[in-house]
């Protein structure tokens, strides 16, 4: 039998088969038996085995193929997201900004209805107005395990959860005054469909709100524009020559919280890159 070629698959191939196509791959290929298992065997992906009475799934040589081509097109992503990532956060450097591109945080969102939330300031006060969501917000966030919200559960500041938070560029001024640290996030996005994954998360939104005096998105140009973005953010468009502001992001004023100046105090800022005009001290003296 011939295997089918990639071109002729009668779907698109996103990144769910691809996940599952690893998954069999590193495993007995024991089956889920889901849609996404009858996607892959229909179109020859898969294949079925029967071995002492137990059924189980092994990848065909297009499925193989299949897998790589999803790696690759993976790994082309990730490479065009670090070097833009590197790149926002060289020029917020050259501006005279302390720069972090792997901070893990924790910040405090407040949840006022199943899908709405509000950042939460320093002071513990809730940053106005909501940021909304199209979709029922994920119970716990990705820290507790509990039940989703109900009507009359919320006060009047909404219920307290935290999430977990992982800008891209997160930056300081290099300053020796608090006020005029001027905490900004950059997330950057190459893709559209990641950008519009994202906006669907207001609860992240809400926590960049919370730690930062701006948000800002920096997208790739030609995968949108500022009518994509909420308006509580910035938006710069990355050209191959520049960062072009699109729209400017509203500043808010106010102190960083304590448990981000810890996490600053733990992390490792970027380090800058030494200029070629830089020489060693002692060198081109007279």
């Amino acid at each position: 039998m011939e295997e089918p070629s990639l071109s002729s698959l009668p779907f698109a191939l996103t990144r769910f088969h691809v996940r599952r196509l690893s998954e069999l791959w590193r495993s007995a290929g024991w089956p889920c038996q889901d849609l996404l298992e009858a996607e892959l065997l229909a179109a020859g992906l898969l294949e079925r085995l029967l071995e002492d009475g137990r059924e189980r799934l092994r990848l065909t040589e297009a499925g193989i193929a299949a897998l790589a081509q999803g790696r690759q097109r993976n790994r082309r992503a990730f490479d065009a997201h670090e070097a833009l990532v590197q790149r926002v956060a060289r020029h917020l450097q050259r501006s005279g900004r302390i720069v972090y591109t792997e901070l893990k945080l924790r910040a405090q969102v407040a949840v006022t209805s199943p899908t709405q939330a509000v950042a939460v300031t320093a002071a513990g006060l809730p940053h106005a107005p909501p940021l909304a969501s199209t979709e029922a917000l994920p119970a716990g966030l990705g820290f507790e395990d509990e039940p989703p919200l109900r009507p009359g559960q919320m006060g009047q500041m909404g219920k307290l959860r935290w999430v977990q938070a992982r800008p891209d560029v997160f930056s300081i001024r290099y300053t020796s005054v608090e006020a005029y640290l001027q905490p900004l996030v950059h997330e950057i996005k190459v893709r559209r469909a990641d950008l519009l994954s994202d906006l669907r998360k207001p609860e992240k939104r809400a926590a960049y709100l919370g730690m930062a005096g701006e948000c800002w998105y920096v997208l790739a140009e030609g995968i949108g524009g500022p009518e994509d973005v909420p308006p509580e953010c910035g938006v710069l468009i990355a050209t191959p020559t520049a960062l072009e502001c699109a729209r400017p992001a509203p500043s808010r004023i106010g102190p960083m919280r304590f448990d981000l100046w810890m996490a600053l105090a733990r992390a490792v800022p970027l380090e800058r890159e030494m200029s070629e005009e830089q020489g060693w001290l002692g060198e081109g003296g007279s």
